[in-house]
């Protein structure tokens, strides 16, 4: 947009400066006159080139009919398309984001000639025109726009998006919800791609399962997510003045992220969670470790402790010789805990030039708020550590906040505790399932509990503990992270993986008879963290939350599929009917997972495209999974 007005200004120079050369031979009052007047005509061009700019025609949904007010726009498309805006938002209580996602669904049907109500396909624009009808009655619990994908504009430069809910009267508490920082706003907004559909993907197949038709782009020699071909353009949405977003269309945005930000950092002054994880020993101990047995890294160093909570990790740097620890918590009342904590062990830094002057001091705020912070140097720390990981390693989004203070504090070739991070996935038995229980209740019966229960999981990933006597198949690294190279945008990624049944042990089939076929429930997530010998040389130390190992507070992951895969690692010669069943166990499964960040602030979204292979090299695809770990 810039580049553009600076053109138009240079051809509004060279017309000036044109009519003045021709002026030279004229009377001085005549080049006076030209010149106020082509002053008065750039002006007056300038200035309509700055109302449009201010004032975008608004496109309507269904046709090529442009308006200056969604009001205006809104009342056309009732009119004209039977498109009854704002009986259907009314009707379904449908919040800003909803509103968002429908009218970028509606403009990906109408590009392709379908109804975006019914779903039929019509031959041309202007039989979908004839067709177009008022809105189906919706069950209200999903509605064929409710996939993420919608919250990118479909229209480049879509200037609805940004004025549908101007008629809108705002809370009296969104001013306090704007003093959002907008660069966090711009960040969390710009990792949405436009949205690019074409018409097989939109085929009548996309109102199944509540019209939840996605597709991910992936760049395969990365394994990484391709989150930022067209994100949307949020400097020429968001205008600042003292620190204040003006976009009307962002203040829901701004004021759901400081909302999640209060719960998340609330949750976090509850005692009992710390409790929780101070009391997880594989947790703490490996932390305890890391920190006081690698007396070369930690003594005399200056220390970051990012999210201390009650300051644990910060104890532990202070007792093994930190001159500094920095600890930096944003909940107001764990910061206030961790400070008396510090104090009640001698360890808080108090000014006062004394031999029993503590090391640590406390500071309160999020990472990103203390950017400017005078008493933090930039690259003044020699160890940062931080216990940032969520469930599945990446709920919650901690890790942006401690890649943040990574760039911002760290000196170079300073310590990150811990440095490395790795995802495994493998495959889960029957026993890993609730159906067991539910098949004799004292006695009973109640096997249509269970299969219900596994129905529901097939949408909504499952954090607990498996034991390890339930993998069925070989286990697989899904991603490995450094920490101390690697960028925000690497948090959403695609890997595939191939998963084997396991081999059946001889012990285990003393005749050689053909063996059973091994069921797949689902996939299994967990990860571990090291601390190793590139900063911890004396004792390195490895995080794990496997289920091979002691459990701990993060569990694992469970994603479930929609039906059970039969596995065998040996084959019985040709076979006939679907690969997967138990007439044709799959040798192999082939997983292509894809973990971003979701449209919701620190939660995160996985998906599942699962391809089973045959012992004759037959293959068969089931329909993508999608999950939500919010």
């Amino acid at each position: 947009m810039a580049t553009h007005r600076v053109e138009e200004d240079n051809q509004y120079d060279g017309q000036v400066n044109s009519k003045r050369h021709h002026s030279n031979s004229d009377s001085d009052s005549e080049e006076e006159e030209i010149d106020d007047q082509n002053w008065d005509d750039w002006e007056d061009e300038n200035d309509a080139v700055e109302d449009q700019n201010l004032n975008p025609k608004l496109i309507c949904l269904f046709c090529d009919s442009h308006y200056d007010s969604s009001s205006c726009l809104f009342e056309h498309c009732a009119s004209a398309h039977l498109f009854d805006y704002d009986g259907i938002k009314k009707s379904y209580s449908l919040d800003f984001y909803k509103c968002f996602k429908l009218i970028n669904y509606i403009r990906s049907q109408v590009a392709v000639n379908k109804c975006w109500s019914c779903g039929v396909k019509c031959l041309s624009n202007e039989d979908m025109q004839k067709h177009l009808h008022a809105a189906v009655n919706f069950d209200g619990s999903s509605f064929p726009w409710d996939d993420d994908r919608y919250l990118n504009p479909f229209l480049q430069d879509d200037s609805l998006l940004y004025s549908f809910d101007e008629d809108e009267e705002e809370d009296d508490d969104e001013a306090d919800a704007m003093s959002l920082d907008t660069k966090e706003l711009a960040s969390y907004l710009s990792q949405f791609e436009r949205i690019d559909i074409h018409d097989e993907g939109a085929s009548s197949n996309g109102f199944e399962n509540g019209g939840k038709n996605v597709e991910f782009s992936s760049n395969k020699d990365t394994n990484t997510a391709n989150t930022s071909k067209n994100p949307i353009d949020v400097d020429t949405r968001v205008h600042s003045e003292n620190g204040v977003c003006k976009s009307s269309s962002l203040k829901i945005a701004a004021n759901e992220i400081k909302n999640i930000n209060k719960n998340y950092f609330g949750a976090y002054s509850s005692f009992g969670i710390h409790r929780d994880m101070i009391s997880d020993k594989v947790r703490t101990d490996a932390y305890k470790q890391a920190i006081t047995e690698n007396p070369s890294l930690v003594r005399n160093a200056v220390v970051m402790d990012v999210g201390c909570g009650t300051g644990i990790l910060s104890l532990f740097a202070a007792q093994a010789g930190a001159s500094r620890v920095i600890a930096i918590e944003a909940s107001d009342k764990m910061a206030a805990v961790a400070t008396q904590i510090a104090k009640d062990n001698n360890l808080l830094q108090n000014g006062i030039s004394s031999e029993k002057n503590g090391v640590i001091e406390v500071v309160q705020g999020m990472v990103e708020e203390l950017g400017n912070a005078d008493h933090i140097q930039p690259h003044s720390v020699d160890v940062l550590v931080s216990e940032w990981m969520g469930y599945c390693l990446l709920y919650e989004s901690m890790l942006t906040s401690v890649l943040f203070a990574r760039d911002k504090w760290l000196k170079t070739g300073g310590a990150m505790l811990p440095d490395t991070a790795t995802m495994f996935a493998a495959g889960f038995g029957r026993g890993a399932t609730s159906i067991p229980f539910w098949e004799n209740v004292y006695g009973f019966n109640m096997s249509s509990i269970g299969r219900e229960v596994v129905e529901d999981a097939a949408h909504f990933p499952i954090v607990d503990v498996i034991d390890s006597c339930h993998i069925v198949t070989t286990t697989k690294v899904l991603q490995n992270f450094d920490l101390v190279t690697m960028q925000p945008k690497q948090m959403d990624f695609t890997a595939e993986i191939d998963l084997e049944p396991k081999l059946v042990s001889p012990s285990n089939n003393p005749t050689n008879s053909k063996p059973e076929p091994t069921w797949c429930y689902g996939v299994v997530v967990w990860f571990e963290t090291g601390f190793t010998d590139r900063f911890c040389r004396e004792n390195p130390v490895n995080l794990s939350t496997s289920p091979y190992e002691p459990s701990t507070h993060w569990s694992q992951t469970v994603l479930t599929f929609r039906e059970p895969i039969a596995m065998a690692s040996i084959s019985d010669g040709e076979k006939s009917g679907e690969v997967g069943t138990s007439d044709c166990p799959a040798v192999g499964i082939h997983a292509r997972i894809s973990v971003v960040r979701a449209s919701k602030h620190r939660s995160i979204d996985i998906s599942m495209e699962l391809t089973g292979f045959g012992a004759e090299g037959q293959k068969r695809n089931w329909p993508a999974l999608i999950f939500n770990l919010n």
